[in-house]
């Protein structure tokens, strides 16, 4: 319903779990990591828990889409059956046919499985049973489970077990009677809600994977989801799905705080108060008891102040009014300023203001402004995103433009916060970000300044004056700076370092310094010779 009123391809926030929107957060990336490791080693189980909600079955299927080629996965959902219904669902899942005559044999079924598993282990292929909502298993299963784990060679385990479940599963493996299967479990996960920071950045991924060119949702809108969800990725998920709905009724394209608090209303079934309400109330019978005082204290009979009082009001009763100040005249809207210079929205205009932000020169001959700009020492990139990808790449930039005449005036954005945008138009002028959105659709091109030309993404192994920067530049933001020469040498240390400044960004977390994370990092270490479009952080930001 509100997909073409908000740019979007899909809904951004349903809840099935769809692999191309698991946003990995450091605990999530560290569960997927460990499912994998339980994929690609033998022996034992491999044990992930998490609160209703937490992501694990979007992991699941993240883990099904990257499974290696050799691997042959059983995945059982729903595991409240009995042992043989298990053993039978397990040779289902991997395409072992089952005489019906064994279906209900529990011997049979073992040494049919034991025979695929054999041969599976004879050819290199690696069998793995991944059991999802496995606090519902019951004992009589679970006893089963763990006899699956002798089926084995003299070097190694046939048969690789994940269990996934709720916080439950914990509570049930700890059991006396249950030791010898958690004895055999070589790794434990627990996945916990999402930080503050986390579910903004989960959100926003989820939009942007569904198409948004916008922050349909600001900063405060952010906070006030983290606080009603407490980072639990389904209750976001919820919140922000009724949020996008109601914004949409309302007509509104940026959700603010006050509709997030009535999308969780309606999803918990009661009234949600805001966040200073019980500060308010504190501070109202604070005052009313200062009010109640002050009263006493000016009326009462013992109050010797009263008849001064009386004189200093006779005084100043005659005193004139105060005159109010006139409200400042309304921002014009983008519109209008399109209308009033469109003698500055040609290509060649933008390029030369764009160009003089950076102390370059532009040449409107025709030349390529690209390959001016490589003649100059800096880069374009020219890519469709949105103002979240602009804050991030922290630049200014040309935005490309549609009226509704049909033109494609294109205009200088060079400076950005959560509400509005300011634009180089007939010098400085600030416009909204909801105005601004019913013009742009997300096309835009940008100078930066790389470390050399051309740009080369870096990845472990790799040496040189460029590794040298990139090392200096997040040591510098991580605060790790040593009087020891800086190593060229992209390293492990230097891999996490990548990593962690990746997940703080909301960018891709592969330890690859590509061409999106050096314009991060170059925007967050900036000079002051460095055009901007809001203030660098560069204290780990």
């Amino acid at each position: 319903m509100y997909l073409k009123f908000f740019g979007l391809n899909e809904k951004p926030f349903a809840i099935t779990p769809d692999p191309r929107y698991l946003y990995l957060s450091e605990r999530h990336a560290e569960a997927l990591a460990h499912l994998m490791y339980g994929i690609n080693e033998a022996g034992g189980f491999v044990q992930l828990t998490g609160e209703v909600g937490t992501g694990k079955t979007t992991i699941v299927r993240s883990l099904l889409a990257q499974a290696p080629k050799n691997a042959e996965i059983a995945l059982i959902l729903n595991p409240r059956m009995t042992a043989p219904e298990f053993l039978l669902t397990i040779c289902q899942e991997l395409g072992i046919e089952v005489p019906a005559a064994s279906t209900q044999s529990l011997k049979d079924l073992v040494d049919i499985l034991s025979a695929h598993l054999l041969s599976a282990h004879a050819d290199g292929r690696r069998v793995v049973l991944v059991v999802d909502e496995a606090q519902n298993l019951s004992p009589e299963v679970l006893e089963q489970v763990r006899l699956l784990t002798n089926l084995e060679t003299n070097t190694q385990k046939l048969l690789q077990i994940i269990l996934i479940g709720q916080p439950e599963l914990r509570e049930l493996l700890s059991r006396i009677e249950l030791r010898q299967l958690a004895q055999r479990i070589t790794g434990r996960y627990h996945l916990s809600p999402l930080s503050r920071e986390e579910t903004s950045a989960y959100v926003l991924h989820r939009l942007r994977v569904a198409g948004a060119t916008t922050d349909i949702l600001g900063s405060r809108a952010l906070a006030e989801v983290f606080r009603l969800s407490g980072g639990v990725p389904r209750v976001v998920n919820v919140i922000c799905d009724r949020a996008l709905l109601g914004a949409y009724s309302l007509d509104r394209h940026r959700v603010p705080r006050s509709l997030v608090r009535h999308a969780a209303g309606e999803v918990f079934g009661r009234p949600i108060a805001p966040h200073w309400l019980p500060w308010a109330a504190a501070a109202g019978v604070a005052a009313a008891l200062a009010l109640a005082m002050g009263l006493l204290s000016t009326y009462g009979p013992w109050s010797a102040s009263a008849r001064a009082a009386d004189a200093r009001h006779a005084t100043t009763a005659a005193a004139p009014a105060a005159v109010p100040v006139p409200a400042p005249p309304p921002s014009p809207t983008v519109a209008q300023l399109l209308a009033a210079h469109p003698a500055e929205t040609d290509t060649d205009s933008a390029f030369a203001k764009l160009f003089g932000l950076w102390g370059a020169r532009y040449q409107p001959d025709g030349t390529d402004p690209c390959s001016q700009a490589i003649r100059q020492h800096l880069e374009c990139v020219a890519e469709r995103g949105s103002y979240g990808q602009l804050r991030l790449y922290n630049h200014p930039a040309i935005l490309m433009l549609s009226d509704d005449g049909g033109g494609s005036p294109q205009v200088v954005l060079t400076g950005l916060d959560d509400e509005r945008a300011r634009l180089d138009l007939g010098g400085p002028q600030t416009v909204a970000l909801g105005d601004l959105s019913h013009f742009w659709l997300g096309d835009f091109v940008m100078l930066w300044r790389p470390v050399s030309s051309p740009v080369k993404a870096l990845s472990a192994g790799m040496r040189g004056p460029d590794v040298r920067w990139l090392r200096q530049s997040l040591e510098h933001l991580a605060h790790l700076e040593s009087n020891a020469p800086p190593s060229d040498v992209f390293d492990a240390q230097l891999t996490g370092l990548v990593r962690d400044f990746q997940r703080r960004h909301q960018l891709s977390v592969d330890g690859i310094a590509g061409l999106r994370t050096q314009i991060a990092l170059g925007g967050a270490t900036a000079g002051p010779d460095v055009p901007l479009l809001t203030a660098a952080d560069t204290h780990g930001g």
